[in-house]
């Protein structure tokens, strides 16, 4: 398959203007100057002036990830899941709102600068780097993810290489990350979470009307029955799943980044409740991409097979884009797949530098320098 000239070009443009987003709020907040010590606040959490529309964005937008997506119409498209082993909308939003109810007001009263902050106060600075590690380790896993499934993507909808994809996108999000911080990472968040809105709702009903796409009503009980079906014998891994989520999604730094930024208490607690409504708010149009993927007769599309045949479950999302709709519709849908990698990837580069800087560097290693 030659390259969709077409999609590279959008994905180029795309590229080009959440760039220039990101330098346009580098420069707009940097302008207002500043001591040493405001400057690198300024960069880790925003000068704690985040707003609560803002905010309410870029919480969102940084669980609405590629993995988040891609994941959620895997899962429902995959035999033996389905919506009733779709975890992750329902696990990360119930996250969202113990981190509001326990967490978020009084991280923000305190003035903490990273999640480490109080437990390196408690068990001390040596200690407080170590548990960097663990911390490290998931935002590097959590970057792979997302940036895996931005490649996959890319390959299914214009056949670019996966690695050339993933290594630009990474470039892109790490140097206006690099220039503006919290502020740059925020604002391109508000622009990349109405990408990924308005590109998988566009999707929607040009793959619903496809000839080859039965009812998907029908094939919920009938036939693939996507919604999935309840083994008693499993309660018990369905539970432990849940858990792992809702409290694994909690100890997390580019939660807490957005609370210590946000310009109140008050509004670091409202901003977890808005972003858990948004996380399933944002899942709906990947689990209907994922119905309408098991409800495909691949045989009567230009794909060549089936995607379970081929072990293609993870880039349903893909290929219903590219089999289902107008060249012009999946392109835009391409779009919404790169506008949730982004939001996801700059947020865990800026997470993980700031503990490294504050809590490593500074407060464990060297701590009489200045920062």
């Amino acid at each position: 398959m030659a390259i969709n000239v077409p999609g590279l070009v959008s994905i180029i443009v795309f590229y080009l203007v959440i760039l220039a987003i990101g330098i346009w709020a580098a420069w707009y907040k940097r302008r207002r100057g500043g001591s040493p010590d405001e400057n690198n606040e300024r960069i880790m959490v925003g000068g704690r002036d985040i707003g609560l529309f803002v905010g309410s964005f870029t919480m969102t937008a940084t669980w609405v990830g590629g993995g988040y997506i891609n994941g959620t119409a895997e899962s429902v498209y995959t035999p033996g899941l389905g919506l009733l082993w779709t975890q992750a909308p329902f696990g990360y939003s119930v996250s969202l709102i113990l981190g509001g109810f326990l967490f978020a007001k009084q991280m923000r009263k305190q003035g903490y600068v990273t999640m480490l902050d109080p437990l390196q106060r408690k068990l001390g600075k040596r200690m407080g780097g170590i548990l960097y590690l663990p911390a490290l380790m998931g935002e590097l896993f959590w970057s792979a993810a997302v940036l895996s499934a931005l490649g996959g993507t890319l390959a299914v909808i214009i056949d670019l290489d996966t690695e050339i994809s993933v290594i630009v996108s990474a470039c892109i999000a790490v140097f206006y990350t690099l220039i503006g911080g919290l502020y740059s990472v925020a604002y391109t968040d508000v622009v990349q979470l109405i990408c990924i809105f308005i590109g998988l709702w566009l999707s929607i009903p040009f793959a619903f009307t496809n000839p080859a796409v039965s009812d998907i009503g029908t094939t919920a009980v009938n036939g693939p029955n996507w919604l999935g079906s309840w083994d008693s014998t499993q309660t018990g891994t369905w539970i432990d799943s849940a858990l792992l989520l809702i409290f694994g999604g909690i100890p997390w730094q580019v939660y807490f980044q957005r609370v210590l930024a946000s310009d109140s208490a008050k509004h670091a607690q409202i901003m977890s409740f808005i972003a858990s409504a948004g996380c399933i708010i944002m899942a709906i149009p990947s689990v209907l991409i994922g119905a309408i993927g098991a409800s495909t007769d691949w045989n009567a599309t230009a794909y060549d097979g089936d995607p379970i045949a081929k072990s293609q479950e993870g880039l349903i999302l893909p290929i219903v884009l590219q089999y289902l709709t107008p060249v012009a519709v999946s392109v835009i849908g391409l779009g919404a797949v790169a506008a949730a990698v982004m939001s996801s990837a700059d947020s865990s580069i800026l997470s993980a530098s700031s503990m490294f800087t504050r809590n490593v560097y500074n407060l464990a290693i060297r701590q009489s320098v200045s920062l």
